[in-house]
């Protein structure tokens, strides 16, 4: 056998340790250029996963809770495991699974050890600066592994209520709705999961355009394995309400979450927004929103022009006096809606307005006010990609917990799954019809006899495209503590190409 032939056998196995199967098939040509254009979807086999440290507060408890869902077929049978390791190996106060530190077992103890699907399992700790974690999982724990952080800020800056779902590393990311205002304190968080260092470029686009930076060198060393809290007003001299945050790595790959804490309006973590495109949709606004602030950024060289609606449980309406956005191209966009929703769940849809040029992609977020005076909290929304498949919120509690569907386009079907409890119990399914151009708010259903959290998967079944978000509301007092967390996709499958090459002919 020569080196061509071993190259092309390396690559087919290196497919086959990320998606489970590659096969190569002879045969004549026709044969090949049929199965060329034929591609199957099959279990991811290897997933990622980050976590951003959650809290330096000392009056601050954190709860995780990790979740992959069964999938039907018996897709991704054999063994498997999920687990989370501190991102710094000197870090303090890592919970194990226990839900203590880890003590004894060594500063690199596993956290939330997951060995098979369907089963949530969860741990807590109430130590500040308790580490970021870097997250792996195999064989049929990766399709759709799932890790929710939640943390409870009982007084201070940022109080209230702070989720985020773990997020997959990646190279590109918008956090529109960030702010370097004297009000607010922001930090991005930098994880990098890999053992060489990242190198990160941080820009920021206010309403006027791009906020100069204090220094011409405006990149982020995240060395290996470790994670880099950035305060935002630190990297300009200009203060900004409104804020478009552009995380991009020009080496290596990293997870970005933003953290937003304010003194009167409580905080939360900001998820990025989904790619830039010509129609995004922000679903999810609670129905006593008592103010909703959307914020807008276009990427790209031209100026972007959107119709704005608001999807209600009914019919979709347009908001009075905010019947289309003008965007211009690298300049934040920002509109008070009020209480927009008045009284109704709904959420927010951004589409092209009609016009001679092409439609140009945009980000965009939704920063959502619930309570009044001193007892307000915030949370933020973003646009939200489509659920193709499935997607899953992790940590559920007996009461609290909100599903928003929204179908912008035609009727869609789906699937709500409710796991077995961390303390057992029985899963529960419910189907609903989200008719086009609504909002469906729905309390999810509950496990019958489940204890601890349990986690909550929807699944399209049939019709047009679904976006979905997950509210967790946990009152202190009178605050109206509350987190939202976006439902795109899982990508528990890839698509895999058949590998057609005649291999034969190399040994020629």
């Amino acid at each position: 056998m020569n080196r061509t032939t071993l190259s092309l056998i390396g690559a087919a196995t290196a497919l086959a340790a990320v998606t489970g199967v590659a096969s190569l098939t002879g045969g004549s040509s026709d044969d090949a250029s049929t199965a060329a254009k034929a591609a199957g979807r099959l279990p991811v086999q290897r997933s990622t996963l980050l976590c951003p440290a959650p809290s330096s507060s000392d009056v601050s408890s954190t709860t995780y809770t990790a979740y992959t869902p069964k999938r039907s077929g018996g897709a991704g049978g054999g063994s498997g495991t999920g687990e989370l390791l501190p991102a710094d190996s000197a870090s303090d106060g890592v919970p194990d699974e226990e839900g203590g530190a880890t003590g004894g077992k060594g500063k690199n103890a596993p956290v939330l050890p997951l060995k098979r699907p369907g089963a949530p399992v969860t741990t807590d700790t109430d130590r500040s600066g308790a580490p970021a974690l870097i997250g792996t999982a195999d064989g049929p724990i990766a399709p759709g592994w799932t890790v929710q952080q939640t943390t409870e800020i009982d007084a201070g800056s940022g109080r209230g209520l702070m989720g985020t779902a773990c997020t997959a590393p990646d190279t590109d990311f918008w956090f529109p709705g960030a702010s370097t205002g004297k009000d607010r304190q922001d930090f991005v968080h930098l994880t990098n999961p890999d053992e060489r260092a990242a190198e990160v470029d941080l820009t920021m686009f206010g309403p006027n355009g791009r906020l100069k930076p204090v220094s011409d060198d405006e990149s982020i060393t995240v060395p290996g394995r470790s994670t880099v809290p950035v305060l935002l007003s630190t990297l300009t001299d200009q203060r900004a309400t409104d804020v478009s945050l552009h995380v991009t790595a020009r080496s290596g790959r990293v997870g970005a979450a933003v953290q937003a804490a304010d003194e009167k309006r409580g905080g939360d973590w900001i998820p990025a927004s989904a790619a830039p495109a010509t129609s995004v949709a922000i679903p999810g606004i609670p129905a006593d929103a008592t103010s909703a602030r959307l914020v807008v950024f276009a990427p790209g060289a031209d100026d972007a022009d959107l119709k704005v609606r608001l999807a209600g449980p009914t019919s979709s309406i347009t908001p009075a006096g905010h019947e289309s956005l003008h965007i211009k191209s690298g300049m934040t966009s920002a509109i008070d809606l009020g209480d927009v929703t008045k009284g109704e769940p709904g959420s927010l849809l951004l589409t092209p307005e009609g016009g001679a040029g092409p439609a140009t992609p945009v980000v965009a977020g939704l920063q959502v006010t619930r309570g009044k005076g001193s007892d307000q909290e915030t949370a933020f929304i973003p646009a939200t990609g489509a659920i193709e498949r499935s997607a899953t919120a992790a940590d559920n509690r007996a009461k609290g917990s909100t599903l928003s569907l929204v179908a912008p386009g035609a009727t869609a079907k789906v699937r709500v799954t409710a796991s077995a409890g961390t303390g057992g119990g029985t899963p529960a399914s419910e189907t609903y019809t989200v008719k086009g151009g609504t909002t469906k708010s729905v309390t999810p259903p509950k496990p019958s006899g489940a204890k601890g959290q349990y986690a909550v998967t929807v699944e399209r079944l049939s019709g047009g495209p679904v976006h979905a978000s997950r509210m967790l509301s946990l009152p202190q007092g009178g605050v109206p503590a509350f987190t939202i967390q976006p439902l795109p996709d899982d990508r528990g499958t890839v698509e895999v190409p058949q590998a057609t090459q005649d291999l034969s002919v190399l040994n020629r």
